[in-house]
């Protein structure tokens, strides 16, 4: 059984990173409606994190869905405990380019960005 969260408290996502969800699911001709975003993550140690992302469309029986707008993403029960308060961008500029996590539980000496493209 899925539950669903309308709340930002507990994911933010930013403009940036919803348009480029939306962008890649176009260019790779992912059904927006049957598909979402899943995002797991794990604690690497020292405070850091390790970021999956990646579309599914099977639901497990813990995951949490989030809505925003058109776009879906799911989160499992343990990474569900690692990303409250978490803020998901999405950079291009002068320095590269890919998602960034701005979690507020993760250790601000290990850095959250995530060169990471599904």
């Amino acid at each position: 059984m899925s539950n669903t969260s309308n709340s930002t408290t507990e994911l933010i996502l930013t403009d940036n990173a919803k348009n480029y969800i939306i962008q890649l699911m176009k260019e790779n001709n992912i059904p927006i409606e049957e598909y979402f975003l899943r995002i797991t993550v794990k604690n690497s140690g020292r405070g850091g994190f390790t970021y999956q992302l990646g579309f599914d469309k099977e639901l497990q029986t813990s995951d949490t869905m989030f809505e925003y707008d058109k776009i879906k993403i799911s989160v499992d029960g343990k990474s569900l405990f690692y990303l409250m308060g978490t803020e998901l961008d999405y950079k291009n500029n002068s320095t590269g380019r890919g998602f960034v996590f701005n979690n507020p539980n993760e250790s601000a000496s290990t850095g959250s960005s995530c060169g990471c493209s599904v």
